[in-house]
């Protein structure tokens, strides 16, 4: 049973959407989720899960942010968050824009869009991904809004649909 949290808390998030599952060999990529199920096994609140697009997801209601599931992640997509931050960026393709879009149907292509909307300075495009400072996010969603590929989403489903 997990805990009564206090806000702002803490929880897991996997930096992937799945979109790579529908490539497989020398097309799949290499940075994403792939479905392995260790996560799962390994969290003791039954608040990790494979969904629909096959990969790792984390039910925030359940998740306690023991870290459990990012320790045993073999491709190190799980991250550990501060919900009171509902930007997030799902994916951890570091491939450039072309090879990106070949491998994934959603990866991040490094555009800088996002990093261009955000007035904050928390979104850099490091390694040809997006990657949020949650320490200076204001969590306005404009990256979210912004993105050209959907990378980013706001995990309430406000400015962008819920996955």
């Amino acid at each position: 049973m997990a805990k009564k949290k206090k806000f702002p808390y803490r929880a897991a998030v996997v930096a992937c959407n799945g979109g790579c599952r529908a490539a497989e060999g020398e097309n799949a990529c290499k940075d994403g989720c792939i479905g392995c199920g260790a996560c799962v096994e390994k969290c003791k609140y039954d608040a990790v899960f494979i969904n629909e697009y096959g990969v790792a997801q984390v039910d925030e209601e359940k998740c306690i942010a023991c870290g459990a599931c990012t320790r045993v992640c073999p491709q190190k997509v799980i991250h550990i968050h501060e919900c009171a931050n509902y930007i997030v960026v799902k994916c951890s393709n570091r491939q450039k824009g072309q090879a990106a879009k070949k491998q994934c149907e959603v990866s991040c292509i490094g555009c800088g869009i996002c990093e261009k909307t955000c007035t904050a300075g928390a979104v850099k495009v490091e390694d040809n991904c997006a990657v949020i400072d949650e320490k200076y996010c204001l969590s306005c969603g404009m990256c979210a809004v912004k993105c050209p590929r959907h990378v980013i989403h706001d995990l309430r489903g406000l400015l962008t649909p819920e996955k």
